[in-house]
């Protein structure tokens, strides 16, 4: 019974970091960066928003 504790504190005490890990690396490696086209739309429509405030 004490070792299927430790076992399982084990898993969630390492494994729980671990898994965060992979999934941020993951997520890192899927973030596309902006075409040169997107990034000019991007940045009109943020002007646009800001210049209908002011």
């Amino acid at each position: 019974m004490m070792a299927t504790e430790n076992i399982l504190w084990l898993l969630v005490v390492a494994g729980g970091p671990f898994l965060l890990a992979i999934l941020f690396g993951f997520a890192l490696l899927r973030k596309r960066r902006l075409s040169r086209s997107e990034r000019s739309a991007r940045d009109r429509g943020t002007r646009d928003v800001f210049d209908e405030r002011s």
